[in-house]
């Protein structure tokens, strides 16, 4: 997946309730880059646990365009979306170094990959939920992709079962705060 076409830029467009794939598929029909990350979520439903592929940024898609050659209308009336994200009359652009280290994260289809090649014992810094920026380690990572991570809180050890998007590796220089 390449990032940057000469005169490119990528937007944030909203697509309307469960129509990620419709609004996917209308706008590559009309010759647009789109770009929708993708995770794994597990949920229960009458008893059982369901896992499905469902958008890293739900309602939303990026979509690039070729100011140049104008196209925002063109995006904002293709069936299945609702608009492209505007802060006044024109699209806002998203920061080009945010679209490609999405990518960079994300398989050819949009899977987001877990970060990095972690082992239990690593250190990683949560990024997510009332713990961010708190230091845990990798006590185990099971095989539907859970991870559960030691923590010491108020000086005992407490364990918690995250997702892989919920934290990130650290390297030896990053600061840190501690529980």
């Amino acid at each position: 997946m390449s990032t940057h076409h000469r005169g490119t830029t990528w937007f944030l467009a909203q697509f309307k309730p469960n129509s990620h794939n419709i609004a996917e598929r209308n706008l590559v029909r009309q010759s647009f880059r789109t770009f929708l990350p993708m995770q794994e979520e597990t949920r229960r439903a009458r008893g059982k646990f369901i896992t499905q592929m469902r958008p890293l940024f739900p309602g939303y898609i990026f979509v690039a365009l070729n100011l140049l050659h104008g196209g925002w209308r063109v995006v904002n009336s293709t069936y299945g979306i609702k608009r492209l994200v505007s802060l006044g009359k024109e699209p806002t652009p998203v920061p080009l170094d945010l679209v490609s280290q999405l990518m960079q994260r994300c398989d050819r289809e949009g899977k987001l990959l877990p970060p990095g090649l972690l082992q239990p014992g690593d250190e990683v810094m949560l990024t997510k939920g009332p713990f961010a920026d708190f230091v845990a380690r990798i006590e185990s990572i099971a095989p539907d992709r859970r991870v559960y991570l030691l923590m010491e809180l108020m000086g005992a050890q407490t364990r918690v079962g995250v997702s892989a998007e919920h934290f990130r590796a650290i390297s030896p220089s990053t600061q840190v705060k501690r529980a």
